[in-house]
């Protein structure tokens, strides 16, 4: 019988402690048992947040407190760059692409293909770049057609530089201005090479009987950056001074736009 009551006792199952089955108490507070590995993933998962997580935050905050004028050029741009990237460090693309464009406006004006040619900087990143310039180009030229163009001369050499200055090939563009110079229509009459565009006078006459226009400035852009003007560009000028005067439009101007600065015929006695 003791043999038997022994081997009895061996079969029991091992006794489980209350605290296996059972919440447990710590610092007064109940907590199931699985509730521990629970914890530390939390705290693992906290240790592992992204470190440009709170910087965005204060970038954020700074430009709500203190505006943008309180942000340097790669900041704003980085914060703009937060919408086309949110799970990344922005700052060294901002760098990149002010330091291959050399400026905000050319960064904005860079055609797509050289955009992506910056590390990081995919077709995302080109696409919301190039909104943000068609928005800025839409802006001013509206603001433009509410006042008279040769009145807020420094307005209309800014949307020029803006929308031509980084051009890589060479355009020809005319502003059809009403009988009291307000804009009418801003049309890039011809596409070129890196240092030609070729125009036909009889073209832009032709478009300012069309559209009603009792005046012209006429607008090219240099890619070389210089924008002294050129034998060729005096020579078609007069030209189209000829071909403008036959049907009673003036040429108020002849602009010439290049990264380095804009010239006007008109200022420099050519016309």
């Amino acid at each position: 019988m003791a043999g038997r009551s022994g081997k009895q006792n061996e079969r029991q199952p091992p006794r489980v402690e209350d605290s296996e089955l059972f919440p447990f108490k710590l610092d007064g507070i109940d907590i199931p048992p699985a509730a521990a590995p629970k914890r530390r993933k939390a705290a693992s998962a906290a240790k592992e947040k992204p470190h440009y997580h709170d910087h965005r935050q204060r970038l954020r905050q700074r430009f709500e407190d203190a505006g943008p004028a309180a942000l340097a050029d790669y900041e704003l741009l980085e914060l703009f760059l937060f919408r086309a990237i949110p799970r990344q460090d922005t700052k060294p693309l901002a760098k990149a692409l002010l330091q291959k464009f050399g400026s905000l406006d050319a960064v904005l004006a860079a055609p797509v293909q050289r955009i992506a040619e910056v590390d990081g900087a995919g077709p995302a990143v080109a696409q919301e770049l190039k909104i943000v310039q068609a928005l800025l180009e839409r802006a001013s030229r509206a603001e433009l057609k509410q006042r008279t163009v040769i009145s807020s001369w420094s307005q209309l050499m800014n949307y020029c530089r803006m929308s031509m200055a980084h051009e890589p090939r060479e355009q020809f563009r005319v502003l059809f201005l009403d009988t009291k110079n307000q804009l009418i229509a801003d049309e890039v009459l011809n596409h070129g090479t890196v240092d030609h565009a070729p125009v036909y006078p009889r073209e832009v006459a032709r478009r300012a009987l069309e559209l009603s226009a009792a005046a012209v400035i006429l607008v090219h852009n240099h890619p070389s950056g210089d924008p002294k003007p050129s034998a060729a560009d005096v020579a078609i000028t007069r030209e189209i001074v000829a071909a403008a005067s036959a049907v009673s439009v003036r040429v108020h101007d002849h602009l010439v736009i290049g990264r380095n600065g804009a010239e006007s015929f008109k200022s420099l006695g050519l016309l």
